[in-house]
């Protein structure tokens, strides 16, 4: 009988109580979801063998063009796993470099070393492999978009236990779901990038929301480029379990970007990223850099503060018919709210609102991600938009409590909050005290800052009072006084006090 998301999710957690106290929590995911994603291709590969049996007999059976799931090795399948009692971590390890060998496309998916962690015995490692081998995983039992949902589960369920670290390879869903739809009205051919993809979660979600609104993701390119090494191969297996098409890099967006045409960046349609607020970048290495990026002002942004270096990257990685692509390409960037106001970054702010790229700018919640407690913002770039929007910036102030449920650790936009950030940027809606659409004129005398609380009002209005109300309280409060004092005055008269 298939799994529920909820009974594959329970047995896919359990996994981290097996190994819990064995090796750090920051590791569970190195070690955990490489052999999730081996069980996954294991079981599919063994159903579609034994199919190319019957139909193609022995010989032909592991012919590699039959399969549509990578081929796993004689003598590796997950069985075969099963059945090793002695140096399990050693045959974890020899299966890996099996597989990968076997399928080249694999190359840096699978960078633990179960020799290596000493408290990862027989024992632990037999009874994580057995637990694991309760259910079938292929797809007629764990559908593909069923088994992504659970890995994604999982991915942040071990971001969760990692607490403030967990957040640099993982986004809350709700920002992800929100920065996904600021940018919608996707179509068959359409190319996503994230060049800081942590685990992939913007690029899953992208592909999921197009198949909610009846697209087919197989129809779109999803790309990124992450600089941690384990997290990229967390990323690459997030995109294969989910079937879709696309390729992880490994390096610094900034100082060694590898998705490139040329002496130019590759353009993409859509760009979706939560890059590392404030962090250092290699200024001093690229005054000259060789694809223009940072050419917004003759002074590069600050050495420890990289914000306006990212967001000039990826408005580099946007299709722009000014710069003869067929259609114009769309950004949504999670940033701390510094970038909006900070003085000296106005010389950057200038030239971006000039071009008119900045198409919306949404003040988020404070609390709402695990490293870091600070408010954010969205900001979203159009490098093509509507004649009717040219020249305006929709403001969005969603801070208040109408947004977020507050949780024990940290806030959470609801789904109403995101519906309704979403609309007001859609529908170029005036709210009081939550939207506003602002000429570029107004932020030109504003000297480029895009401060919120410049543009939407946000205060809350002071009630308004009923004067006769009050002065009716008044009265009977003066009554209620009179009496108290004449109670007393007798109590004094009767006990003879002057």
């Amino acid at each position: 009988m298939p799994l529920t998301l909820d009974e594959l999710d329970s047995h896919l957690f359990k996994c981290a109580d097996i190994i819990r106290d064995a090796v750090d929590s920051t590791d569970y995911k190195e070690y955990i979801l490489p052999l999730v994603y081996y069980k996954t291709i294991s079981d599919e590969f063994e159903k579609q063998y034994q199919e190319n049996l019957d139909d193609y007999g022995e010989d032909y059976a592991r012919r590699p063009k039959l399969f549509d799931t990578p081929v796993v090795p004689e003598g590796y399948l997950w069985e075969d796993l099963r059945a090793v009692s002695d140096n399990v971590d050693q045959a974890l390890n020899e299966a890996f470099d099996a597989l990968t060998e076997e399928n080249p496309e694999l190359q840096g998916l699978f960078r633990a070393d179960y020799i290596d962690a000493d408290a990862l015995n027989d024992d632990r490692l037999g009874k994580l492999v057995e637990h694991l081998s309760k259910y079938d995983l292929d797809r007629e039992n764990v559908p593909p978009d069923m088994l992504g949902e659970a890995y994604m589960d999982l991915v942040r369920h071990f971001a969760e236990e990692e607490g403030k670290s967990g957040g640099q390879f993982f986004t809350p869903p709700h920002i992800v779901q929100l920065c996904v739809r600021l940018v919608d009205e996707f179509e068959d051919g359409d190319t996503f990038h994230d060049p800081t993809v942590g685990s992939s979660g913007m690029l899953i979600e992208a592909a999921k929301y197009y198949r909610e609104q009846g697209g087919n993701p197989s129809k779109l390119t999803f790309t990124g480029q992450e600089i941690n090494p384990d997290i990229a191969a967390i990323a690459k297996m997030n995109l294969s379990i989910h079937a879709l098409n696309g390729t992880i890099e490994r390096e610094d967006s900034l100082s060694n970007p590898q998705f490139t045409n040329g002496d130019e960046l590759e353009r993409f349609d859509r760009v979706l990223a939560n890059f590392p607020f404030s962090a250092d970048w290699g200024k001093d290495d690229l005054q000259d850099d060789a694809y223009g990026r940072f050419d917004w002002h003759e002074k590069l942004p600050r050495a420890d503060r990289g914000d306006y270096a990212f967001i000039m990257h990826m408005a580099e990685q946007l299709k722009d018919p000014k710069r003869g692509d067929d259609s114009g390409g769309k950004a949504a960037i999670v940033i701390p709210h510094g970038v909006l106001f900070r003085k000296h970054e106005s010389r950057y702010r200038e030239p971006m609102l000039e071009n008119d790229m900045v198409e919306a700018i949404v003040g988020l919640p404070e609390n709402l991600f695990q490293n870091n407690s600070i408010p954010s913002a969205i900001l979203v770039l159009n490098t093509d938009k509507p004649a009717e929007r040219e020249n305006e910036v929709q403001f969005v102030h969603a801070a208040d409590e109408a947004f977020y449920d507050e949780l024990s650790n940290q806030n959470e936009l609801t789904d109403e909050g995101v519906d309704r950030i979403v609309a007001n940027v859609r529908d170029w809606t005036t709210e009081e005290r939550v939207s506003r659409t602002v000429a570029l004129e107004e932020i030109r005398e504003n000297d480029y800052n895009l401060n919120i609380a410049l543009y939407v009002d946000t205060t809350e209005p002071e009630e308004d009072i009923d004067v006769s109300a009050e002065l009716g309280k008044l009265r009977e409060l003066q009554t209620e006084r009179d009496e108290i004092e004449a109670r007393m005055d007798q109590h004094m008269e009767a006990l003879n006090y002057e």
